[in-house]
């Protein structure tokens, strides 16, 4: 038991472990909706979109998840905008938006002369380095985040699988499919810390999609997906402080292990 406890004697280790659990849950929960409406692309073109709100804040010293957050609602409005009333299809608004953030992102980070250490960890998740405002801030924006998917969890179900309905009922589903994009936004903002801009979209897949190999309910699929964003965060970073490893890598790579977990049992079923 020595092994398990002596990472939690750190005030650091205590503050990432809580930080990735957290992050875990709310990425697999936000995950079923990206695995169930076919929006796994959404996930990593918003984790790269949102690098010029955080270039930006940079340059301006200012918060840079406040900045990332902008970004992102910025980003994620903009696509529902672009396709609203099947003007443009959503994945052909995605890549527009992706490409075009990108770019500016990468534009304004390649002016800074100290980006390449500075950045880092908005890159690659420095969950260590999470500071107690940090974490408040994490758990905060979490809170809202899940408890408005349970206030509208029953809408966000309609206009997800059925849209015909969701038109006889007389939803605001232009409304709703925005908030989706907000919440999602936010989600990877929140992320960042824990796993960094090129991780972020697998924490929102890979425990949602390993779900839905088990369940094809929506609630429990949200369960069993939290569950397992739960424990590949405390696993990964368990491996991370062993074995001296980026802890983001660690987190999905755990995750990945269940996921293929979940498929071998899957197929070893229908044998």
């Amino acid at each position: 038991m020595i092994w398990l406890l002596e990472p939690l004697a750190y005030q650091f280790m205590q503050r990432g472990l809580l930080a990735s659990i957290i992050v875990g849950v709310l990425c697999a929960v936000m995950g079923t909706y990206v695995v169930l409406r076919g929006m796994a692309f959404l996930g990593d073109a918003m984790a790269h979109a949102i690098l010029p709100g955080v270039a930006i804040a940079y340059l301006l010293q200012g918060n840079l998840l406040v900045g990332a957050g902008v970004a992102a609602v910025i980003v994620a409005l903009s696509i529902g905008l672009f396709s609203r009333e099947g003007t443009v299809k959503e994945d052909t608004a995605i890549g527009i938006m992706f490409a075009a953030a990108l770019s500016l992102g990468v534009a304004l980070i390649s002016s800074m002369q100290t980006y390449a250490v500075d950045l880092s960890h908005i890159l690659f998740g420095n969950v260590l380095g999470v500071s107690v405002s940090d974490l408040w801030l994490i758990a905060g924006l979490s809170f809202i985040i899940l408890l408005t998917v349970g206030l509208f969890y029953k809408q966000f179900l309609v206009i997800s699988f059925d849209p015909v309905l969701a038109a006889t009922l007389r939803l605001p589903a232009e409304l709703l499919r925005n908030l989706m994009l907000v919440l999602l936004a936010l989600t990877v903002v929140v992320s960042l810390q824990t796993v960094g801009v090129s991780l972020a979209a697998a924490m929102l897949v890979t425990p949602a999609a390993t779900a839905y190999l088990l369940t094809r309910r929506l609630w429990p699929m949200m369960l069993i997906s939290a569950t397992i964003g739960a424990l590949s965060s405390i696993i990964g970073l368990y491996l991370s402080y062993y074995f001296n490893i980026v802890s983001g890598s660690t987190i999905v790579l755990t995750a990945t292990a269940f996921f293929l977990l979940a498929f071998l049992w899957k197929r070893t079923k229908s044998v």
